[in-house]
């Protein structure tokens, strides 16, 4: 005789219930917050030692040897060799003012840095002071700076280029119908003029989004600290001195280190642009290490530029914090 089945093993409600049990033994485990949070930040920081941290180590090791990566022997270990590649010869100082190779894209990456952030910054921190009063059509207003922004930045710097071509460019054509020019001016074929336009477009680009992070900053300023400081009298420059400015303290702090670094890693604009001439004008720092790995195909001092670039870069991280972070705002 055929055994007989349980009509109530596949029911709903004995379904339901299992679910009901397996719930209460989740809830039945009790973690600490130290034991919930390496739970929570295993994954996070086994990603980070995946595609982060694992890279930079290699790098760093592969900069202390020669050879090529799809080599089948072994690298070599040479030491300091690479680096040494990279200094050349003669003093420091003279190598930085007048040196080629390494020193020149050092150089290059500085003057772009060192000209574009604070340009980038006082023109982002007045869009946003614009964009943070009351005015008709203010949310469209907002929309439009990131325009800039939101342009990819290879294909941004293939707009310019055209733009700024010698023979037919739009701004060129421009300039000799107003007057200024009376024949055609090569932007990008000299080197003076064309580090200058590459400067204007990355001021262009990346002004608004100063902005956008500087808006931020601005609407989670307080209004009553600023009704207060009308009511005793105080003037819009000392509103600006000792409210916002003060304020506005940690969101400047992000905004700087989100626009030094990648300023100081510019790769792309250059890379569109002029491809980094006219005779290494406009050749920074990770452009010339890209040159250097994947056309000259020299992994060991291309790997000593990224290590450098790096450790520069978490340098420039460092002094900013240390200069502008402050422990009441935490």
């Amino acid at each position: 005789m055929a055994d007989t089945v349980d009509s109530s093993s596949g029911s709903p409600a004995s379904e339901g219930a299992g679910r009901q049990n397996r719930v209460q033994r989740y809830r039945n485990l009790r973690f600490s917050e130290e034991e919930l949070a390496v739970i929570l930040l295993t994954p996070v920081v086994s990603f980070l030692l995946a595609v982060s941290f694992y890279p930079i180590f290699d790098t760093i090791v592969g900069s202390f040897h020669t050879g090529y990566v799809l080599d089948m022997n072994p690298r070599e270990f040479v030491g300091l060799e690479n680096y040494r590649a990279l200094y050349g010869s003669g003093p420091l100082l003279e190598q930085f003012l007048n040196g080629d190779g390494f020193w020149n894209a050092l150089r290059i990456s500085l003057i772009y840095t060192v000209v574009s952030v604070p340009v980038e910054l006082v023109l982002g921190l007045g869009l946003a002071l614009l964009l943070n009063r009351e005015f008709k059509g203010k949310y469209f207003a907002q929309a439009a700076i990131l325009f800039p922004w939101a342009i990819p930045t290879v294909i941004n710097a293939r707009i310019w280029a055209w733009m700024f071509n010698g023979q037919y460019g739009v701004i060129n054509d421009l300039l000799i119908r107003i007057g200024i020019f009376a024949e055609p001016f090569p932007f990008l074929a000299r080197p003076d003029t064309a580090l200058a336009s590459m400067l204007f477009i990355t001021i262009w680009k990346t002004s608004s989004f100063m902005a956008l992070i500087l808006l931020a900053g601005l609407q989670s300023i307080p209004d009553h600290l600023y009704e207060a400081a009308r009511m005793d009298g105080a003037s819009r420059i000392r509103q600006f001195r000792d409210i916002t400015l003060p304020l506005l303290k940690p969101t400047l702090l992000v905004a700087l280190i989100f626009r030094t670094l990648p300023a100081f890693q510019a790769f792309g604009l250059p890379y569109g642009l002029t491809g980094g001439g006219p005779a290494s004008a406009t050749t920074t720092l990770v452009l010339f290490d890209h040159q250097m790995t994947f056309n000259r195909l020299n992994f060991g001092e291309g790997a000593a530029t990224a290590t450098i670039i790096t450790a520069i870069a978490a340098a420039i991280a460092m002094l900013y914090v240390g200069t502008l972070y402050e422990p009441e705002v935490r």
